[in-house]
């Protein structure tokens, strides 16, 4: 079963929202198979606009929200990104779909990481994934024009901060108890323009 019409089904949804604005984000959740990043039980609800468990505690987001942070991080296809919890690899592919360079990925959970990848492999997407503390970043492939985290942190980290460009992009759920998605722009004193974009709930950074 291709489930190209539930993807569309979803873009529509997803159109109709005023928090979805760039065409390229759109064109992406339409083209990444999502029933491909959840677990066999979960295949029926793949294209339902909300998260479900991937196991190890850790879910898939909804697509709105990874619609939402992907929106936020203002992509062009040169850009190089970082991704902070790779989870099952869904958000980084769907990244993947719109900027031409590697997608770099650190995920905390072995098993989860070694699973993405593979799966991330066989379905032909650029991203590479290391296991880590995501507090750390990956300073080996920096700088980044953008970095997004996929689980929630009391704070933005001072080293995926360092290893932004100059103009370089944040997004990232922030808050212990309440959480709001931050979005954020590094100028070139290294300082943050920082802006919140509504209340979310993710699980909590690993590490």
């Amino acid at each position: 079963m291709s489930h190209e019409n539930d993807r569309e089904r979803l873009v529509e949804v997803l159109s109709r929202s005023d928090r979805v604005h760039r065409a390229s984000v759109l064109e992406a959740i339409g083209t990444v198979p999502r029933h491909e990043f959840v677990p066999d039980n979960q295949t029926q609800q793949a294209y339902h606009d909300r998260p479900l468990p991937i196991g190890h505690g850790q879910t898939i987001s909804a697509p709105h929200m990874v619609a939402i942070m992907t929106d936020r991080l203002a992509l062009s296809p040169e850009d190089r990104v970082l991704e902070i919890g790779t989870g099952c690899g869904y958000h980084a592919a769907v990244v993947a779909e719109i900027v031409d360079t590697p997608v770099y990925s650190v995920e905390y959970q072995a098993e989860l990481a070694e699973s993405a990848q593979q799966r991330l492999d066989r379905l032909g997407y650029d991203v590479t994934v290391t296991t880590g503390d995501g507090r750390d970043g990956w300073p080996e492939h920096a700088p980044y024009d953008a970095a997004y985290l996929t689980c929630a942190t009391p704070e933005l980290p001072d080293p995926v901060i360092e290893q932004l460009a100059t103009g370089g992009r944040i997004v990232a759920p922030v808050g212990t108890r309440r959480q709001q998605l931050i979005v954020a722009e590094k100028e070139a004193d290294g300082s943050l323009t920082r802006r919140t974009d509504g209340y979310v709930q993710f699980v909590p950074m690993r590490g």
